[in-house]
């Protein structure tokens, strides 16, 4: 190999080096294997032509080493070129801006909202369904007793004195039922409300507790068959109407926050982009 040697005055004295010539034998011997294995579950013929191109590429590839590695001369850059580019800055993805028109509602209430005006709701729904039933027959547990019938289909045939009196099993089950119906329908609440912000206790208090009083009609008697014959549902909708117009009242009060619709488009879907995650948490406080 020739050693490039500089002159007194830092020049170099050669202008070539010798390196290792490149060969296309390797590859030509890789595919002859290649070949002979495709042949083991094709045909005889493949392995056949897959023998002959490996010994091919054999002896081309030891020619090249043996006795002696053959060696191409290259031409030596006397100077190292600089590693320079174009870009003067990082690309970084352009997003639009805030949105000139925006899409109501632009605030909405958290979910701790809905929560807060379920258990409101449930207190009120209850107080007034408990009432109902010292009101027509003496006892707190008549109501309480037909919420849980649905799961003792023995109940139809019991008599009024036998609901309306205190049974264990029937309040375990009519507890966990009032408070999870009392929170989902609290949470839709606060999904609901900010459309009619002006007037939310017309919405919740009224208009809802007729929608959903229709939507139970329709499904009691698959759901509960003893509540629906025994229902009396000028009292169940007064109780509706009590949950909505406190639960809308505490949800109302609540303090509201802003929707992403401002933020970019990346920033709201999630997109991993450089220059749009400190801008997109700055604008969505």
């Amino acid at each position: 190999m020739n050693v490039e040697l500089l002159n007194q005055s830092g020049e170099s004295a050669t202008s070539t080096v010798e390196v290792p010539a490149s060969t296309p034998w390797p590859i030509v011997f890789a595919f002859g294997i290649a070949l002979l294995f495709a042949g083991l579950v094709t045909s005889e013929a493949v392995s056949v032509l897959g023998a002959v191109v490996a010994i091919a590429g054999a002896v081309g590839w030891f020619r090249d080493v043996l006795p002696y590695e053959l060696y191409e001369s290259v031409q030596v850059v006397a100077q190292v070129p600089d590693v320079t580019t174009m870009r003067r800055e990082v690309t970084r993805m352009e997003v639009a801006g805030e949105l000139g028109r925006a899409w109501l509602p632009v605030e909405i209430y958290p979910i701790s909202a809905g929560i807060k005006g379920g258990l409101a709701g449930s207190v009120a729904m209850a107080v007034l369904a408990m009432l109902y039933g010292v009101l027509s027959h003496t006892s707190i547990w008549y109501p309480i007793n037909l919420l849980a019938a649905g799961f003792f289909p023995a109940t139809a045939t019991d008599t009024t004195a036998e609901i309306a009196a205190f049974h264990l099993r029937a309040f375990l089950i009519a507890v966990p039922i009032h408070l999870i119906t009392s929170l989902l329908v609290g949470l839709l609440y606060g999904a609901m409300l900010p459309m009619l912000p002006r007037r939310p206790v017309l919405l919740g208090g009224l208009i809802a507790p007729l929608l959903w009083s229709g939507l139970i009609h329709s499904i009691l008697g698959i759901v509960n068959p003893v509540l629906n014959q025994r229902i009396d549902w000028l009292w169940f909708a007064f109780s509706q109407v009590g949950f909505g117009v406190l639960a809308g009242i505490v949800v109302s009060r609540q303090v509201r926050i802003r929707t992403l619709q401002h933020a970019p488009l990346a920033f709201r879907v999630g997109l991993e982009a450089s220059g749009i995650t400190n801008r997109g948490e700055d604008e969505g406080r």
